[in-house]
């Protein structure tokens, strides 16, 4: 069981940067800080560590790195760190310069277990404004070598085109630049990513001046995402000389554009930052992203010079290790109240001018929709009202039409009436039973004789019927229908083929998936955005519980009885697995480890407040149980309900279930690949 709950386990590796406190041309005192931070590092179950540029001996010593005593401080300073690293088990990067060839080079130097396994020189030395670095030193492909002597050990691996990659986990493959290399046009860094590399590493020096942090975060972030790799960055901290420049310490950790870590800047002590980098993520965009191999292709030449030095490293893979990162509850959904607005904002107008094109291209002026009163149709609802405005048109040319059926509550009809009224749409109210009523007597159903017999015939009547009034009404008034159904209904689905929610003219939501619409409806009404009357509806619907409303029932009519997450799930958890199976394909396991992570032991306060999600946490048990539910509905049985779906816009980078978009599979394939797996989650 403790493996399950092991990060390395589901291929997740935790690194350190470091930012040491350094005194100038003081090597003893540089290496103890370095070996105390590794120390922490390796406490803190990281397998790598990362120092900034010339950290053994500082980067501010100028003409002083060319005074031999130095040089060999260096020296006497790298074996003691060597030397600590053979009880450590993590991958140390280290700076210092090194006398090789009779040219001093930046170097870093690569440790493990009393071994190095490599030394990198700066390929790019920056001679402009307060740099003056080939004044003392060579670039680093100037050397003839490829193999060099240090410290006793022969023949080890030299050359700014070297991979380090674990053996017992090869996804773990490292390449290592050295501060100016990043800020040149192509960095080496991207030819080493495409050589294989998941993780860069650059040891930097990098004095500050006013916004330079922000553009080192723009080049580390950039890098990582056209790389489709992490980026851990570490600069030159405190101690070193302010003669004539200033440094803050800044180190950062990045995850394909997504920072992970960040130091304090200018803090006046040592630092480690930690950070949980997901290998799987980057390795699974790599495959997916097929034009990353095509440039692979055109630089085959020089990826073939690329060396690689393999070493076995040693996990903490029998103990219980979680994650230090933290992943959203609600991927689909930013957790910063700015990033949401714009989110919001933006899907909005995906949505709305997905329609105003759809309605310029038919000529069509009017639309037709269905409103329930539940969340999904609201949804659809305020994207018509959004269009009609930025098309100059009356709301009233939004023929809305609320249609209920035997299990119609009180409660969600009230809504429906209320919201469409507010958003000053043309409203219609159809009573379906006695069409339903007579379909089920012409096909001998036992309702039809007074037998309170509910199934699935009796629930699609009355969806057939419900989009064949609104599909004989788009004849009529010569307008689409617009269609409701969202991107979880789809996944898992929860729709009714054919002649029901499933189809439209076109839809609006259908990439949309349940958590971000109720996002998107609470955004609207704490924003005011359709007035306070429509505010207070979108409320209410918020807190409606979601039910196809097609089973009557006792009760008091102050919610639907009939509850699909009692079915099909609760939205928070089949959303957050949707998103982890849709954009990334990770094993069941791993989604698995990630809902727990989420969800286990946190406190209340995620906004919205919906039903479901007010609870505070979901047990083992229960994930594994609804992510049973959702395997086997989302591989084995939905999928010809998805190969045929109308069009919708592409909304979010979580992706799109249309055959025309992200996805494409067969209808007829099984899930036993998927569902086999779930054995290896404890219920506990």
């Amino acid at each position: 069981m403790a493996e399950f709950f092991n990060l390395y386990r589901h291929n997740f590796v935790r690194v350190a940067v470091a930012v040491p406190k350094v005194q100038v041309a003081d090597p003893a005192f540089n290496a103890h800080q370095t070996i105390e931070l590794l120390s922490q590092a390796a406490a803190g179950k990281a397998c790598l560590a990362v120092f900034p540029e010339l950290g053994l001996s500082a980067y501010s010593c100028e003409d002083l790195l060319q005074q031999q005593a130095l040089l060999e401080g260096c020296l006497e300073a790298l074996a003691e760190v060597l030397a600590a690293t053979r009880t450590l088990p993590l991958v140390a990067v280290v700076g210092l310069p090194l006398k090789l060839e009779q040219m001093l080079f930046n170097c870093a130097a690569v440790l493990y277990r009393g071994r190095i396994l490599g030394v990198i020189p700066k390929t790019y030395l920056p001679n402009y404004r307060e740099f003056y670095e080939l004044r003392q030193f060579t670039p680093g492909d100037f050397a003839l070598q490829e193999t060099v002597d240090v410290l006793g050990q022969r023949a080890v691996p030299f050359g700014s085109r070297l991979l380090f990659q674990a053996e017992n986990q090869p996804l773990f493959a490292f390449h290592v630049e050295i501060c100016e290399d990043l800020w040149v046009p192509i960095p080496p860094s991207s030819y080493a990513a495409l050589a294989g590399a998941t993780v860069l590493v650059n040891l930097s020096a990098s004095n500050i001046t006013v916004a330079k942090a922000d553009y080192r975060r723009q080049l580390a972030a950039s890098q990582s995402s056209r790389c489709l790799a992490a980026y851990l960055y570490t600069a030159a901290g405190p101690g070193e000389s302010t003669t004539d420049l200033a440094w803050d310490g800044h180190g950062m950790i990045y995850e394909n554009g997504t920072l992970l870590a960040e130091s304090e800047r200018f803090a006046l002590k040592s630092q480690l930052i930690l950070g949980d980098i997901d290998l799987d993520r980057l390795v699974q965009d790599r495959m997916r992203q097929n034009s990353f191999g095509q440039a692979r292709r055109h630089h085959q030449e020089t990826l073939k010079q690329f060396r690689t030095v393999r070493f076995a490293l040693d996990l903490p893979i029998q103990e219980k290790l979680l994650l230090a990162r933290q992943y959203e509850r609600f991927p689909f959904v930013p957790s910063d109240p700015k990033r949401r607005d714009e989110r919001c904002h933006e899907v909005y107008e995906i949505q709305v001018h997905g329609l105003v094109k759809r309605l310029k291209s038919m000529g069509a002026d009017k639309v037709v929709i269905g409103v329930s009163g539940g969340l999904d149709s609201t949804q659809a609802l305020i994207v018509c009202a959004r269009a009609m405005d930025l098309l100059g048109l009356p709301r009233t040319n939004i023929l809305a039409y609320t249609l209920p059926g035997f299990a119609t509550s009180q409660r969600t009809l009230n809504q429906a009436r209320r919201l469409m009224q507010a958003l000053g749409c043309k409203a219609h109210e159809i009573d379906i039973r006695p069409s339903c009523l007579k379909l089920l007597k012409d096909i001998g159903h036992p309702y039809a004789e007074g037998q309170p017999v509910y199934d699935v015939t009796f629930e699609n009547v009355q969806a057939g019927e419900r989009t064949n009034y609104l599909f004989r009404l788009a004849n009529l008034h010569r307008a689409p229908v617009i269609g409701t159904s969202d991107l979880s209904e789809l996944a898992l689905g929860w729709c009714t083929y054919g002649v029901g929610d499933h189809m439209a003219h076109y839809h609006v939501n259908a990439s949309v998936p349940k958590t971000l619409i109720q996002y998107l409806i609470r955004w609207v009404a704490e924003t005011g955005l359709l007035g306070a009357e429509a505010s207070a509806v979108l409320e209410e619907i918020l807190a409606t519980e979601i039910s196809p409303e097609l089973v009557p029932g006792a009760g008091d009519d102050s919610q639907p009885l009939q509850r699909s997450e009692e079915i099909v799930g609760p939205y928070a958890l089949q959303d957050f697995h949707l998103y982890y199976l849709l954009r990334f394909g990770y094993l069941p396991e791993k989604v698995a480890f990630l809902a727990w992570s989420a969800w286990h032991d946190r406190n209340c306060g995620s906004w919205p407040q919906v039903p479901e999600s007010e609870r505070c946490e979901y047990t083992l048990a229960e994930i594994k149980h609804w992510l049973r539910v959702f395997l086997e509905r989302f591989f084995k049985f939905s999928q010809y309900k998805r190969s045929c779906i109308p069009n919708a816009p592409k909304v979010g980078s979580g992706g799109s279930l249309s055959p025309r978009g992200d996805w494409r599979a067969p209808s007829d394939g099984e899930a036993t690949a998927w569902l086999s797996r779930l054995d290896r989650i404890p219920e506990a």
